[in-house]
């Protein structure tokens, strides 16, 4: 094994004290939905402050349109990491480096080093291989329930179906999966303690580096030996390493999520169940809702105002951090003025679960190719599946920037 485990501790109580709970809101839920209480700040204003113990202001953002503001303003805010070095116990040597935490003109020669990679020409030829791999997750499923005991449709679906196609998209050895679950998951979960996330990618970034040394002399099929061989020695080792890394960690924990909480809601609403089963035209508007719905990634990554700006009448200072709440703009009224509910027959064009401006997520379309190829294959496989718990008894994750469900047992007859 190349990678060691992270062990969880939990977040100290010290940290929780620190951290202003209207902070927090955002990273909140109850059961699918957002916790009331950020609805209420949203409706007092779409931006609000909140005073941090870091020697700076935080504001947070809940609106739709002021999300977009922010978000595709690249001359108003900044997403260097820099920013956050020296608070929070925020080193410069925890830098993951790659697209989410840079700035033009780096975030530009990194992303048109990626983007050939994500066309849907080149991401056509995973196709097949998903397909095979899902298929292979549901046999063992069925497998495992042949007993007629419940299955965690987390485990033994969720998981499995991203972690192998990152593995595959990238060109990375199947049997460290499980330990890039692990790293990957620790990243999002503030459970973990304030800087367990940053071991999680020095852990990975480690291992990347090693796959990139042996693909310079022997470059692979997948993403790393493509750049390799396109690009050459004009991107290095680390910079290559970094781009790696960063795209499973988008790729995979997102996914996952989806794919676990996304199935909840198939079993929470019979109609958009039967209609996936028995119509392939259904699968792609509800995939959209179900992001919109969702939208797993609760809040996008940090912004800086890089001076002195107003968003919808409020003033904020140059420096200050703001955090803009993914949920909270698909939520919003002037987005969806029905409250925001799940609903089939939406047509959720212009949702924010990818992000929006130049970090929007670079794999938007792959994980749009999994989730059509998962659902209808899970229901179509397993047309009696249902809930083997209560909904009030599932674990859902707490305080994660990806929100989750940490099992979800399911009969499969």
């Amino acid at each position: 094994m190349y990678l060691a485990r992270i062990q969880k501790h939990g977040i100290s109580s010290s940290l929780l004290n620190r951290l202003p709970q209207d902070l927090l809101l955002p990273m909140r839920r109850d059961g699918l939905d957002p916790v009331a209480k950020l609805s209420a700040r949203a409706a007092q204003s779409p931006v609000y402050q909140v005073p941090l113990p870091f020697g700076m202001d935080a504001w947070v953002v809940t609106g739709y349109e002021e999300t977009k503001e922010v978000l595709g303003s690249t001359d108003g805010f900044s997403s260097d990491f820099t920013n956050l070095a020296g608070n929070a116990g925020v080193v410069a040597e925890h830098n993951p480096g790659g697209l989410g935490f840079s700035d033009p003109p780096v975030h530009t020669h990194l992303r048109r080093i990626l983007t050939p990679e994500f066309t849907m020409r080149r991401l056509r030829r995973l196709t097949p291989r998903i397909e095979t791999l899902i298929e292979e997750q549901l046999d063992a499923m069925e497998a495992a329930g042949a007993a007629g005991g419940p299955v965690d449709l987390v485990q033994n679906f969720a998981l499995p179906i991203p972690s192998l196609t990152i593995c595959e998209l990238l060109g990375v050895p199947y049997e460290d999966r499980h330990d890039f679950q692990q790293l990957a998951m620790e990243r999002f979960d503030l459970f973990s303690g304030a800087t367990a996330p940053f071991g999680a990618m020095s852990e990975s970034l480690s291992y990347f580096r090693d796959v990139v040394k042996k693909q310079r002399e022997n470059p692979g099929d997948g993403l790393i030996g493509m750049i390799i061989r396109d690009h050459g020695d004009t991107v290095g080792d680390e910079e290559l390493a970094g781009l790696a890394d960063g795209v499973l960690t988008g790729g995979f924990e997102t996914t996952a999520s989806m794919l676990a909480l996304g199935s909840l809601l198939l079993l929470q609403n019979p109609r958009a169940f039967e209609r996936l089963r028995d119509d392939d035209a259904a699968a792609a508007p509800f995939v959209e809702e179900a992001l919109r719905y969702l939208t797993v990634v609760q809040v996008a990554f940090p912004r800086f105002a890089r001076q002195d700006i107003e968003i919808a009448g409020v003033h904020i200072p140059k420096g200050d951090l703001v955090l803009c709440s993914l949920a909270g703009g698909n939520r919003d009224a002037s987005y969806t003025p029905d409250g925001g509910g799940f609903d089939p027959d939406r047509k959720a064009s212009g949702h924010l679960a990818f992000g929006y401006g130049i970090h929007r997520c670079i794999g938007a379309e792959l994980a749009r190719m999994e989730l059509r190829a998962a659902y209808p294959a899970l229901v179509r496989r397993f047309p009696q599946l249902r809930l083997a718990v209560r909904p009030e008894d599932l674990d859902f994750r707490k305080l994660s920037i990806v929100y989750g469900v940490d099992s979800l047992p399911v009969h499969l007859r």
